[in-house]
């Protein structure tokens, strides 16, 4: 039983990091605007000044927002630049339902 999930596992690990090179690879990049660079610059410099900061001085709930800034600035950036993200538990899920269809 345990040889049965150890494969599983692996073949999972092995199939994910091919499916996850062969979408990097197949999707052509498009040139940001000048708007876009200013405005995925100014994100890089805002996350920056927050990573530089000393956090031991700040009370629970700044600390939270300064989190949810963080994650709001990502959520941008990605846009801007257009990245597609899938988790493990997604593409997991992907597999499951095509193995079950086909």
């Amino acid at each position: 039983m345990k040889k049965l999930l150890y494969s599983l596992a692996l073949f999972f690990t092995l199939t994910t990091s091919t499916v996850s090179y062969a979408t990097a690879a197949e999707k052509p990049k498009t040139e940001l605007t000048a708007e876009q660079k200013a405005e995925l610059e100014y994100i890089t410099k805002r996350v920056e000044e927050i990573r530089s900061m000393d956090k031991s001085a700040l009370s629970k709930a700044e600390r939270k927002a300064l989190k949810k800034e963080v994650k709001e600035l990502k959520r941008r950036s990605d846009f801007l630049s257009q990245n597609v993200t899938l988790s493990l538990g997604a593409i997991i899920i992907i597999l499951l339902l095509l193995i079950i269809i086909l």
